[in-house]
């Protein structure tokens, strides 16, 4: 197999610019369907389609699954329905929903009519209704399926006859006359009771299915906890509709990751490298601006109040970033807990107030530490000539420290649960929000406790 690398290309760009067909067929002939779809996300739209339309339907329908989600949608602006038809009838149903759902909904319609399959276009037409985060979104209607009373022999014939038109097979799913699931049993089991008398005496009986309405955030939880490489999706009444295989929830898991991992780092919406200057501006500027409505907050407090503040004790200015800074960190630190737990089915909403408790006793720890490290820092190290003044300043920013690691810690862990209960993606709580917050607070704190401690101790008039 042919090595992909930069080199390659450019090289492949060359031949693409000299319209060499033959050549670039030739370059890409050893290459696999994820790597040619890696050389396909490499070119401009133009040299894109130009090789996609060299290529015969079935590698092209391989690459069009492994396609970046924008690059994917420019090639299907290019291409002709009918084209876009020939690759949706080598892909799986599942497969191609995603496709025709990221067309406009006229080009939805012309393209189920030109395909060929009717039965492949009802399985398409049905699962278009389910919404795509749900089971019925990611399942697919490829799969083997027998009867319960069937023997073996008559098994594996129907099996032979299913398999034809399937790329992978993980289980056999067995069902009764009513097409009610009954039980699976693996390819395994087809060599070591060959002379069976019936399915439903081998197979495992009672298996673990799903409704196509179940968030496909609970499906990818069980597939976790029970470590299934597939799983069945029933209807109300257990008739068996398709089957969710673990390489889509893979792909779910990894889509979602990406997804919050931009939210935790202020990012709105799905961006990509490659992606305009224009829309990765439209994605970062909220949260930007919120920083910056944020950053104001905090000069206004800074500057109402006792507005003298600072100039009699001028040592205080130097732990302004150290209490903003350690506030966002500590918050970030524990939403992230948070948003970890509620993502992976470790934490619920039922046991969140015991979380709390917990978290609490974390931060008391965390803020006794930090703070004593820092009082013992500002006793060897005076932030002021003035005895009194620096004794002030480093009772006001220990008390203050400890004060911001304490609510940072609970305001971080209960932001997430708050947008979990609202229905809300939590991972938004790891991001500028709880640290913009945190800075505003943390200030607040600073100045309250730092002018409560003049007022109290000095005879300074502020």
């Amino acid at each position: 197999m042919k090595e992909y690398s930069e080199e390659f290309v450019q090289h492949v760009n060359e031949l693409i610019d000299r319209k060499d067909a033959a050549a670039v067929l030739e370059a890409v002939k050893d290459l696999h369907p994820a790597d040619i779809a890696d050389l396909v996300n490499d070119l401009d739209t133009d040299e894109a389609v130009f090789l996609m339309r060299l290529l015969d339907p079935e590698t092209g329908a391989d690459i069009m699954v492994e396609l970046d989600r924008d690059q994917r949608k420019d090639l299907l602006d290019e291409l002709s329905n009918e084209d876009i038809a020939k690759q949706i009838e080598q892909m799986d149903a599942d497969d191609a929903v995603d496709v025709i759902q990221e067309l406009d909904k006229e080009d939805q319609e012309e393209v189920i009519q030109h395909i060929d399959d009717m039965e492949q276009a009802g399985d398409i037409v049905d699962l278009m209704q389910y919404d795509e985060d749900t089971a019925g979104g990611y399942m697919s209607t490829e799969m083997i399926v027998v009867n319960e009373n069937m023997s073996m022999a008559d098994c594996l014939k129907a099996m032979r006859a299913q398999a034809e038109d399937l790329d992978e097979i993980y289980n056999i799913y067995v069902v009764d006359d009513e097409n009610r699931l009954r039980g699976t049993f693996p390819l395994k089991t087809t060599i070591t009771n060959p002379t069976a008398a019936h399915i439903k005496d081998v197979m495992e009986p009672d298996p673990l299915a799903v409704k196509p309405d179940t968030p496909i955030e609970d499906v990818a939880h069980d597939f976790d906890k029970y470590d299934l490489v597939s799983m069945a999706v029933v209807d109300s009444i257990g008739r068996l509709l398709g089957v969710i295989t673990v390489d889509d929830v893979i792909d779910m898991v990894r889509e979602q990751n990406e997804r919050d991992y931009q939210l935790a780092s202020g990012i709105s919406g799905d961006v990509e490298t490659d992606d305009s200057v224009w829309a990765q501006v439209r994605a970062r500027i909220p949260w930007l601006f919120i920083g910056l409505v944020g950053g104001i907050a905090n000069a206004m407090i800074l500057d109402g109040g006792d507005s003298a503040l600072l100039q009699v004790l001028p040592g205080m200015a130097l732990f302004i970033p150290l209490i903003g800074g350690t506030g966002g960190n500590v918050g970030t630190q524990s939403s992230a807990i948070v948003v970890q737990g509620l993502a992976n089915g470790s934490l619920t909403l039922a046991h969140a107030g015991k979380h709390l408790l917990k978290e609490f006793g974390v931060a008391m720890l965390n803020a006794l530490i930090i703070s004593s490290l820092l009082y013992g820092y500002a006793w060897l190290c005076p932030p002021d000539d003035n005895a009194t003044k620096a004794q002030i300043t480093s009772m006001a920013v220990t008390i203050s420290l400890f004060s911001v690691i304490i609510f940072a810690s609970l305001f971080g862990s209960l932001v997430p649960i708050v947008l979990e209960k609202l229905k809300l993606d939590p991972a938004v709580a790891t991001g500028p929000f709880v640290t913009v917050t945190n800075d505003i607070v943390g200030m607040a704190i600073y100045m309250t406790v730092s002018t409560w401690l003049i007022h109290t101790f000095t005879t300074l008039v502020i």
